[in-house]
């Protein structure tokens, strides 16, 4: 049975498929407007070009492959038009779901994110928190919110597993240079064109996780025999802070915290380290040593 990685060219879609492939599984990924297959992939995976939103391409899937398994993180980012931007996304969801329940799948795996925690005010973020009605600052988070109700309710009664996937802050090979969501990849990029860095306060910070952790985070709970709940947070389990990067790059940060005294939130992870035994293998050094490598041979 082979596992199908929806949006398996993105930045933790590809670094899903390493990690499901290190384990010896049979991996099927599909990209869009993303060809570009990353080297640690080249020979590894089953490339498919689909249009998850196209619902008979989606399903005509399961007649070429036999899946057992579903990873969903095909997105797009928002344009000028927020309908535009929820019609697509959920049309790709949906038919998501459509194949998993047709196919008979055992898990269905979903990416919705941190941001869901937003407005409470405990930190860590931990899955028992009821998740608050809050302002939330991007179209991106609103929809991963509705995202999990979508999911779990879909697959109700049909002997698919729900994973609900409640991914942190994760940067690494593949990712945007210049992401707008996180500045460390853009902080690095300036250095390796030998300019001077945007300073950063040293002790700003929160969740963060190195893509390759998360990566094989995803792939021991699609892989990990029994698992006891529906919803896991995936990400590093422990703060950063700026000081960190500045340190690994021999950089200077700013004294203090931009906004003023006050602890970033991040994402426990008991729950994934309790059911699948993960353990992040990068520290900020060592994920900073690693993706200098990357980039020395890699635009992105």
């Amino acid at each position: 049975m082979k596992i199908l990685v929806t949006g398996g060219l993105g930045m933790i879609g590809a670094h899903t498929a390493r990690a499901l492939a290190d384990l010896g599984r049979e991996v099927v990924v599909t990209g869009h407007r993303r060809t570009e297959v990353p080297s640690f992939l080249d020979g590894r995976v089953t490339v498919e070009t689909l249009d998850v939103t196209d619902r008979d391409a989606f399903l005509a899937l399961g007649a070429r492959h036999d899946i057992g398994d579903i990873v969903h993180l095909a997105g797009t980012i928002p344009g000028e038009d927020p309908v535009g931007f929820f019609r697509t996304d959920t049309a790709g969801l949906l038919n998501a779901l459509d194949a998993a329940r047709a196919w008979g799948v055992r898990r269905f795996a979903v990416a919705s994110s941190v941001g869901v925690y937003i407005g409470r005010s405990e930190i860590p973020w931990h899955e028992e928190l009821a998740l608050p009605t809050a302002d939330l600052p991007h179209l991106i988070i609103a929809f991963k919110k509705a995202v999990e109700p979508l999911t779990t309710h879909s697959l109700a009664g049909s002997g698919v597993q729900p994973v609900v996937l409640r991914i942190g802050t994760i940067w690494g090979p593949v990712i945007d240079p210049e992401s707008p969501f996180f500045p460390i990849p853009r902080y690095i990029s300036a250095v390796l064109r030998g300019e001077e860095p945007k300073p950063l306060y040293a002790d700003d910070g929160g969740d963060c996780c190195y893509a390759p952790d998360a990566g094989r985070a995803i792939s021991l709970l699609m892989t990990t025999e029994t698992l006891r709940h529906n919803t896991y947070n995936v990400s590093s389990g422990r703060p950063f802070t700026f000081r960190e990067f500045a340190d690994a790059l021999r950089l200077d940060a700013l004294p203090g915290r931009q906004g003023g005294p006050g602890e970033d939130p991040y994402l426990d992870i008991t729950r994934l380290v309790e059911d699948t035994g993960f353990a992040p293998a990068f520290d900020v050094a060592a994920a900073v040593a690693d993706y200098l490598a990357w980039r020395a041979e890699n635009a992105r």
